[in-house]
C-alpha cells in the first residue's frame, strides 16, 4: 500500500483536474504526482514530450527507460513500459536481456549497445567516460545526446517517485495510454 494517500482525481481543480479529466486510465503514478500540485502539469508535459516529440526513436527511448527500470529497481515504470516497448518494436529478447542487466547482449545492434552504455554511465556516475562518449556520438547526434540524458533524468525522477512512496502498480495501460498522448 502507498506511504501516501493516492489523490482523488474528482477532487482536484483547474489544469490538474481538466488532466484527470482527459485520461482515458488515471494511472495511480499521476494520483501520487498530484500531491505536487504546482508540479504536476510541467512533469506530465515534459513526459509526453519525451515519449512524442524527441527526435530519438520510439525504439531507443524504450529500451532508455526499461534500462533506467532496471537499474533504479523501478517497477512501476516496468510494468507500464514493456507493453509500450513491445508495441513500438523492442524485441521480447531484448526486454529480457534489460531485464537481466546483459545491456551489451547481440540482440541490441550497435548503435543499440552505445546508447546503454552511455545511459548506463549517466545513471550510475554522471560523468561519462570521453570512450563511451564518443562511441554515442559516432551513432547519434547532440540533439539525441541530450535528449538522451533528458529520458534517463525523467524516468530516474519517476523511479524515485513510485519507489519512495511504494505507489501501487497498476495493470499496464500499454498502447492504450501511450497513443493518448501522441495527439497532444
Amino acid at each position: 500500500m502507498a506511504r501516501l494517500p493516492l489523490i482523488d482525481p474528482a477532487t482536484t481543480t483547474g489544469d490538474n483536474r481538466a488532466s484527470f479529466d482527459r485520461m482515458p486510465v488515471k494511472l495511480n503514478i499521476f494520483r501520487m504526482m498530484a500531491h505536487a500540485e504546482a508540479n504536476m502539469i510541467p512533469a506530465m508535459r515534459l513526459g509526453n514530450s519525451i515519449l512524442h516529440k524527441q527526435k530519438l526513436s520510439a525504439v531507443n527511448r524504450e529500451l532508455l527507460i526499461l534500462q533506467v527500470a532496471q537499474l533504479e529497481g523501478g517497477a512501476y515504470e516496468w510494468r507500464q513500459h514493456v507493453p509500450i516497448a513491445l508495441g513500438v518494436g523492442v524485441t521480447q529478447r531484448q526486454i529480457d536481456c534489460l531485464e537481466r542487466g546483459s545491456f551489451g547482449d547481440d540482440a541490441f545492434s550497435e548503435a543499440e549497445r552505445a546508447l546503454l552504455a552511455f545511459s548506463r554511465q549517466v545513471v550510475e556516475n554522471v560523468r561519462v567516460p570521453e570512450p563511451v562518449f564518443a562511441e554515442m556520438r559516432r551513432h547519434f547526434g547532440g540533439q539525441e545526446i541530450v535528449e538522451t540524458i533528458f529520458a534517463i533524468g525523467f524516468y530516474m525522477m519517476m523511479a524515485r517517485l513510485t519507489e519512495a512512496t511504494e505507489t501501487d502498480l497498476d495493470p499496464a495501460a500499454g498502447m492504450r495510454l501511450f497513443d493518448r498522448g501522441k495527439k497532444r
